[in-house]
This record gives C-alpha cells, structure tokens and sequence, in this order.
C-alpha cells in the first residue's frame, strides 16, 4: 500500500504527534508499505518538504510548545499523492485541510488521527477551566476538518469517548499511539540513598508538574525525594523556582532515548500529573521498562486507564493525595516491585507492532468504504 502522511512538523522530536507520526512510517515501512511524507523541516528519504507558515505573535507561542506551522504548497502534494492509494491527515491545520482537498479531487481515499486536545489549547492561553471554549474548539474542529472523515484514529477511548459526546460521527478507530521495543524491563542496582521520582513531558500548564513539586514539599520524605523533569516547555521557568527550596532540586532536562531510557531505569517512580491528556505515551514507556505509576484521575486525561489499581491514581489537582501515594511506595519496596512486573506485562498490547496492525486493518476499512484497494 502507497500511504501519505501529512503532518506539519516531522523533525521536532520534543512534539508527541510527530514521535507518533515517525513511529508508524518506521513500523509501516517494515510492513512493506511505501510511505511518503508531507511536512516542514529537514529533507530525508520519503519526505517531501513544503515551508513553515509563520503566524504573528502565534508564533512566539507555538515555538514554545515544539509546534510548527506549515504552509501549503499544491505542487509539492500532487507530486507526494502520484500513485497514493491513502491519504492520512494528523493535525486539522492549513496543511492538512489543503491536502484533503486536493485528494478528494484526486479521488484518493483519506483518513485522519485525532492528536490535538482542545484543552491543549485552552490552558496554555490560562482559559482551561472554561468547558464551553473546550466545547466550542470540538465544535469547530469537526466542522472544519474532522467531519469530512469517514475513519478517524483516536489514541484513547477517553478520546473517543470525548468526540462521540461532541456528536463526531465518524468510525472512531482506537489505536495506542504504541510502545517501541527499545522500552523494556531492565534491573538496575540503586547507586544512592535517594528516592528518584520521574515525569516525561511538556513543561506546559496543562500537564501541572507545579503538583508533583507541592507533593515533593509535604511527603514525610521530604529530603529524601529527587525530582526529575524531562522535558521542555514554557513552564521550565517557573518549575525551577517553585522547586528551589526542595532538599534536593528538581532536575530538569531533555533527553534523547538512550538517555531517557537510563534515567528511567534508574528511576524509583514515575509520577504523571496532567489535567489533560489524549495519551501520554512517555508513561506508558516508563512503566513499560517497570517503573510502578501514580497517574491523576483527572477526567480529562486517558492516563489513568494504565493504572491497575487505586494505589497508582490520585485526586486530580490535589498534591496531598499525591504525597500520601508517594510515601505508600516508598513505605512498601517489595510491593512497588512485584507490581512492576505486574505493569511490565500490562503494556504488551500497546506495542507499536500491534498498532500498526489495528492501523493497517483500518486503511483497509477506507478503502474498502471507497470501492479502492490497496
């Protein structure tokens, strides 16, 4: 199958939906399809490049949030779709809304993927309790672009849920945006008397890291905890002074994958703390490589359905209860042990291999509704 992907960055790895967008070419080509890729950035096999929109004052802001615009360029898409038996979209931007265009009037069957939680736009303009924005943004993505599908990848039941209650009419197909094999279970000794404590993500206000450094300060561990951050994000700031006075400061930092993946091995527990969440794929690997999960139970975020249990979920917002999970852990070794095999084995059906294959059988669904055939 000749599979087109249209994406507007596919270069910035700080950015979870081109990590997803690279993780399925990777997997897809494996599979034997060719995959051709529309996106800003640097040129390399199977991408073809159109340039970065720039937008006034939005700009400043989308940088901030590893978030490129493209700009459209009709030659550069006809000549990626030459022989394309699918197009698949990922974001409801400028770029995308144009190469939908020019496939309906190619005739090439289209689907999209479902990757930006309005909430991920309300609280970073301070507006995320305000659920009629929320609303109005599902409203408006459907209108302008997801209403045209006929197949729609979501990342979540949450998510799914979510736009069935905004009247999405589409096949919602719910497909892990997948765990790469690299994220195993490895036993490593502890090097220090430290408690180390991991989240992996934006440093943006919707994820609420703010939470884990409140917690940190009323655990009966106190001078025990090391926090690590990894990410970047317009919070990194702000983050840093609220956890000055911590016995041990917060360490913040981005990490490519073998990095990441030492530090995640030497970690002691991953803490995720977001209001909002599609996904959250970075948790997923941690407790992949068996690191035991507290996830807030916020209804606006999927992450939660990784928990197995009530010791691993805390009262979204309310850093007390997630102190008191913190200390249970550091209470009970050998529980937070057995229940890390216990999480190892629960991530085997989010594997990137068994994504790709729910992805495939909904290609195949498009184009069988399209009379095509791949």
């Amino acid at each position: 199958m000749r599979i087109v992907f249209v994406i507007d960055m596919y270069d910035v790895k700080k950015n979870g939906t081109t990590m997803t967008a690279r993780r399925f070419a990777e997997e897809l080509r494996k599979h034997g399809h060719d995959v051709r890729v529309v996106s800003t950035g640097k040129q390399e096999p199977g991408k073809y490049l159109v340039p970065e929109r720039h937008i006034p004052v939005v700009d400043y802001f989308s940088k901030k949030q590893s978030f490129v615009f493209a700009q459209p360029d009709d030659s550069v898409l006809r000549k990626a779709m030459e022989g394309a038996d699918l197009v698949h979209l990922f974001l409801p931007m400028k770029l995308e809304k144009r190469a939908l265009k020019l496939a309906t009037e190619l005739q090439i069957p289209c689907s999209a993927a479902f990757h930006l939680q309005p909430e991920n736009i309300t609280y970073n303009i301070r507006m995320g309790r305000i659920q009629w924005l929320s609303s109005f943004i599902y409203f408006w993505m459907r209108k302008s672009f997801y209403g045209k599908f006929g197949h729609i990848h979501c990342p979540s039941e949450f998510i799914a849920e979510q736009l069935r209650k905004h009247h999405y009419r589409a096949k919602l197909h719910v497909i892990s945006n997948g765990v790469t094999e690299e994220f195993q279970f490895e036993h490593r000794p502890k090097t220090d008397a430290l408690f180390h404590i991991l989240m992996i993500g934006r440093l943006s206000p919707e994820k609420r890291q703010d939470l884990l450094i409140k917690a940190a300060k009323q655990s009966k561990y106190s001078d025990r905890l090391q926090l690590h951050f990894a990410g970047t994000g317009p919070s990194e700031q702000s983050l840093k002074k609220q956890g000055a006075s911590l016995s041990h400061p917060p360490i913040f930092g981005y990490y490519q994958k073998e990095k990441l993946l030492q530090l995640i091995h030497s970690s002691d527990l991953y803490v995720h703390t977001s209001d909002a969440e599609i996904e959250a794929i970075a948790c997923l690997e941690a407790v992949a490589c068996g690191l035991v999960p507290v996830i807030s139970n916020s209804r606006k975020s999927a992450t939660s359905q990784f928990a197995l249990d009530s010791r691993s979920t805390f009262l979204a917002g309310d850093a007390s209860d997630l102190a008191r999970k913190i200390d249970y852990w550091i209470e009970h070794p050998e529980e937070k042990h057995r229940m890390a095999e216990e999480y190892v084995k629960s991530t085997e059906p989010y594997r990137i291999e068994h994504s790709v294959e729910k992805a495939e059988q909904m290609f195949a669904e498009v184009l069988k509704d399209t009379g095509k055939k791949g």
